[in-house]
């Protein structure tokens, strides 16, 4: 008697049409507007785009911009990192209004996180006076910007190595305790190695946030030409002088070197995975 091989209906459709809508949706909402930066800031020319990207003070606020984007990300890294064996190992009473303030930079207007900010770190603010005595000035100066991208930044760490922790199994951990091998020793060979393409895309994306963030940095920074002054800021300003090709200019420069960044850590990332496996 012939069987009937009965094949499990799919909830998506083919590959082809699939890929087709994913493409289509990709080049709508991404690949579309940031062409469209590249032409415009290209309009006149190398000369011209360089004339407006590659000005003093342009290139005063990318370094502010991506340095305080990745030592954010640095810091939230290591204390991300934390956080998130805090919530996975252990048991303690208000663990879940703890776990819930972890998210609450994604809820909170950037705005409103900046201006508390500010509030907190000004020099008569609650923290900012007390070190204003040890002369440590936080508020309206470059301290201030990475102050607010650790802020915003911490909860991509925090969630993205949670559930991959979570995984870890115990009992590799006590087969090396067992052997002989130290907390240190185990969390360094045996714990680590697991986490860390997580912590990876954690530190990728919280630098992501940082190099583009705006609402939360423009209270606290001060906003000073070659001191305090994100490039994200100095867009907004050129658009406000209705300097199109100065704007998009600095957009460009940010997209490039942005991308360049991420596509380093992917790869890093995925050299981590193969070598693990």
């Amino acid at each position: 008697m012939a069987r009937t091989l009965i094949r499990n209906p799919s909830p998506l459709p083919g590959l082809g049409l699939s890929l087709g809508i994913t493409i289509f949706w990709l080049s709508f909402i991404v690949l579309i507007p940031l062409s469209a930066v590249f032409i415009r800031s290209w309009g006149g020319g190398w000369d011209a785009f360089w004339a407006a990207a590659g000005t003093p003070r342009a290139i005063a606020s990318y370094k502010l911009t991506f340095g305080a984007a990745l030592g954010a990300a640095a810091v939230n890294a290591l204390f991300g990192l934390l956080i998130a064996w805090v919530i996975v190992r252990y048991h303690f009473p208000g663990k879940r209004l703890f776990a819930a303030l972890i998210d609450l930079p994604f809820a909170l207007p950037t705005a409103v996180a900046g201006i508390a900010l500010a509030a907190l770190y000004a020099d008569t603010g609650l923290i900012g006076a007390q070190l204003a005595r040890l002369g440590l000035a936080v508020a309206y100066k470059p301290t201030g910007v990475v102050v607010a991208l650790i802020f915003v930044g911490l909860p991509f760490v925090v969630r993205t190595v949670e559930p991959v922790l979570a995984e870890v199994s115990r009992e590799t951990e006590e087969a090396a305790l067992t052997l002989g091998a130290s907390r240190w020793q185990t969390f360094a060979r045996v714990i680590f190695p697991t986490i860390a393409p997580a912590l990876a895309t954690g530190f990728a994306l919280a630098f992501a946030r940082g190099a583009g963030e705006y609402g939360s940095v423009i209270f606290i920074a001060g906003n000073m030409p070659f001191e305090s002054e994100i490039a994200p800021l100095l867009i907004v300003t050129q658009l406000e002088e209705y300097d199109f090709e100065g704007a998009t200019a600095i957009a460009a420069v940010m997209l490039v070197v942005s991308f360049a960044i991420l596509m380093v850590l992917n790869l890093l990332q995925h050299w981590q995975q193969r070598r693990s496996a």
